[in-house]
Parts: C-alpha cells; structure tokens; sequence
C-alpha cells in the first residue's frame, strides 16, 4: 500500500486506533473528487474482488450490514479504490470504483446464499480489516490471508459445538428449577432435535421446517417426561425441557442485528432480519403448540400451575445456569475459546442486574430486562474497543440468559389450554422483552459510541448515514 503523509504519524497502535476515522475522512475527499479531474491509475481489479470477498464472508458469517459496509470502505481505501462506493443488503454485496476521466467505473457484485453464524471468522476477518488499515499488510498478504481464514478451521470440533448446543437447553433447565435429570434430558432432547434439523438441511427442507421439526422432537421428550413424572409420582419439571429447547432455538443474533440495522439506517436489510425472526418464533411456536395440543387431546396432565420459571433468585444454581448458557452459547457460535471468561461474566451481570431491577424497584420483566441489555451493551462495546475485537461474539452470548423462552413457552400452553386472551398476551410479552434486547444492547452501542473515537475497522459517525439530521439545520 502506498505511503500517504495523512496517514496518523505515531508508533502507538492505541493512538493509530483513534485516528483511523479522521484518516478515512480524509483519504476519501481526495478520491471521491470530480470525475472531471485527472483520472487516477486504473484500479487493482485484485484489490476489488478482496473488498468483495471480505464483505461477502463477513456477511455471511453473521456481521451486520453496517459494519460489512465500514470494513469494505476501509479496506478500499486502505488499498486506494478509487471514488467507491458499498451498498450492502441482506443477501447482496456490490462495490464500483470509478477511476474518473475517460476510463469506465469498475463494479462487481457477491451474493450471500448461505449464512452460517460463525464469529470465528469474524474476528479474523475483523484483524484483517484492521491491519490493512493500519498500513500493516499490503495487497498479496491481505489475499493470502484472506485464503487462510477461508480454509481455517473453527476451534472447536464439530462434536463440540453440538454438544454445546445441547447445554445450552440443559444450562436453562437448571436455571429455571429442572433437577439433574430434567437437565439430561433437556441435553438429550435439543441434541437429538439438533440432529434432526440438520438431517432436514442435508435434503434440501426450508429452515422453517427444519426449526419445526427440532422443536417438535424436543417437545415430545419433554412431554414424555412429563406424562411418565406423573405415572410414577416423580414429581419432575419436566417443561424445563421445552423451555431449554426454546432458549436454545431463539434468534438472538437476528433479532439484535433487525433493531441494530433499523438504528443504523440500513431499513431494508433490518426489516428482512425482523422477518426472519418472526419466521423463527412462528417455527418453534407451530412446534411447540402442535406437541402440546395433542398431548392434552391425548389426556397428559398440562397443567399451568408448576411452569418452570426462575424468578428473580441470584442463587448460586441460578448464577451457574445462567454463565452456562451464555458460555455454550458462545461455543456453539464458534467464538473464539479466549473470549470465554469474559462471556460468562457477562451472563452473569446481566442476570444480576435484571434479578436487582426487578426486585428493588418492583419493575415488569421488560424494564428489567432493557436495564440488563443496556449495561451489557456498554461494557460488550467497550470490551471490543479494547482488545480491538468485533462487538457481537461479546453481546450475543451474554443476553442469551434473558431470552424469553420460558414466557414463550407459558403463552403457548394458555392458548392450548383455551385461555386465548392471555396466552396472546404472554406472546406479545415475549416478543417485547425480545426486541427490549435488542434495543438495549444497541443502546449501549451508542452510547459508546457517542463518547469515544476510533473504531475496529476505522469507520464511524462522519459517515453513518442515521447519524445525519434529515430535518431542520444540520
């Protein structure tokens, strides 16, 4: 990469990191000029398919279209694309640079056909970004590592990341008063549910039905534990199963990146994340309720009255259960094993802050819940900015404990149980503790936003189009 006098002149890297988007403002007066000026040197066509491709993995790996943009921003003029310019939707990548003069603009475009959560990726691709900016790499090493990232594989094995999955539903089992046996169970269920789904994907089945079939299986165990309990005098919570599965199956990541994008600006790509969370809570709710509905035809005792519900109790089970789920979360979306600690703690405050709210205050779930979320955004945001990570592997796991499975789970036995109003009711409550999440977290965002300077890929308020007045004076 050339040299450039405007670059931030200074050996500290924490000081390069603050300047960045001082120094992409820059770069990108100069080589967004007059196309009528004097044309610039032909564009590496290499430099350009290695923004695409960055911006493609990125996306597809579960990076929000707003970041996917800044860090193919970043990365064109970290390796001088001349006047370009991202657009980045859901499921589509283009980028053209124009030369100017005579010489005809460049673009070329990716499409995203499959997206697999995977923050391993993330990360490497976040150092890539970040390196290329900070002058640290020049082209050829910036495609070879691209290359590497590509052909690298997760850290942990594929086994491991299922077993994870599995204890997540048993870590929420715990967590909401199942017994060791009922956590089994929970791991059984969502394990062999899991299997199930992807049996589907290998055929070629929607990912709605594949969702549904998951719920539908872990359901039936749940229900089978729970009709057994009953035969036998066990005395079980076995809807600790159910409730698991949901926690387990709930779109965390959708559903903060639908309001983080909305925020943003980015309306289309929010609204297609929002309908992919609505398209997944009517998968696990057609599951949930159909397994329910004939197991009450059928005369097993569903009952509204022993629910397993957590409360608002900070004992050391709950505590457990709730850095438990935010941990096998964390693996089951590949981040990185480092990040681990600081995850689980993260679980673990931001239970204590919802259980606190509620109790001091006498406050409804939601407000609890957006007091938890907002804390966790602060602190994900700045934990990034320092260890110069990207954001999500931080936040998602950590607010995967107040994710409303068990409210979800209730709402869908009141309908069952002809009790419409209410279980509508507690639908609707589900959904808004869900989107209190992801308000909160992106809340916190912003907030760190507002009062720092720099940025993992170098892009920032200047040219963040919500960030723009669209009324009165500027």
């Amino acid at each position: 990469m050339a040299e450039d006098s405007q670059y931030p002149a200074s050996s500290n890297e924490d000081f390069l990191l603050s300047r960045l988007r001082d120094w992409r403002a820059s770069r990108e007066s100069e080589m967004h000029s007059d196309l009528f000026d004097e044309a610039v040197e032909t564009p590496d066509p290499r430099a350009l398919d290695l923004v695409l491709r960055v911006g493609e993995l990125l996306l597809a790996s579960g990076e929000s279209t707003e970041v996917v943009s800044e860090s193919m921003l970043s990365l064109s003029v970290a390796f001088e694309l001349p006047r370009s310019e991202a657009s980045v939707t859901f499921t589509a990548i283009t980028l053209s640079a124009h030369p100017g003069g005579d010489h005809p603009p460049i673009t070329g475009e990716r499409v995203v056909r499959r997206r697999t959560l995977d923050y391993f990726r993330v990360n490497e691709l976040h150092a890539l970004v970040q390196d290329a900016a900070l002058g640290a790499v020049e082209l050829e090493g910036a495609i070879a590592r691209l290359r590497a990232i590509k052909r690298a594989s997760p850290p942990y094995p594929n086994w491991l990341i299922v077993t994870g999955f599995g204890l997540i539903a048993s870590s929420a089992s715990l967590m909401v008063g199942g017994q060791w046996i009922v956590a089994a169970a929970a791991f059984l269920a969502t394990v062999l549910g899991d299997r199930t789904s992807a049996f589907l994907a290998r055929r070629g089945v929607a990912e709605f039905y594949q969702v549904t079939a998951a719920t539908m299986v872990a359901s039936t165990i749940g229900v089978g534990l729970l009709w057994g309990s009953d035969q036998l005098n066990l005395g079980l919570q076995a809807g600790a199963i159910i409730t698991g599965n949901i926690m387990a199956l709930l779109p965390g990541r959708p559903l903060v990146a639908s309001l983080q994008e909305g925020i943003s600006g980015s309306y289309v790509s929010g609204t297609a994340r929002l309908l992919e969370v609505f398209l997944t809570l009517g998968a696990i709710i057609a599951g949930v309720g159909a397994v329910a509905y004939t197991a009450v035809r059928l005369g097993v005792e569903v009952t509204l009255d022993n629910l397993p519900t957590v409360g608002t109790g900070v004992e050391f089970p709950v505590l457990l259960g709730a850095a438990g789920i935010a941990m096998t979360f964390a693996v089951s979306l590949t981040v990185p094993p480092r990040m681990l600690p600081w995850i689980g703690i993260m679980g673990v405050m931001i239970w204590v802050i919802y259980a606190t709210v509620r109790s001091l205050l006498d406050a409804p779930p939601i407000l609890g819940t957006a007091a938890g979320a907002v804390v966790i955004g602060v602190v994900g945001h700045a934990l990034a900015r320092r260890t110069r990570r990207p954001v999500l592997p931080y936040v998602i796991p950590a607010i995967a404990p107040l994710l409303p499975g068990s409210i979800l789970y209730r709402g869908l036995l009141e309908i069952t149980l002809n009790q419409p109003v209410q279980g509508l009711l507690s639908l609707s409550e589900a959904v808004a503790i869900g989107l209190g999440l992801g308000a909160g977290v992106s809340f916190g965002g912003e907030l760190v936003r507002a009062f720092q300077r720099g940025g993992l890929a170098g892009a920032g308020r200047r040219s963040r189009p919500a960030a723009r007045r669209s009324r009165g004076a500027a």
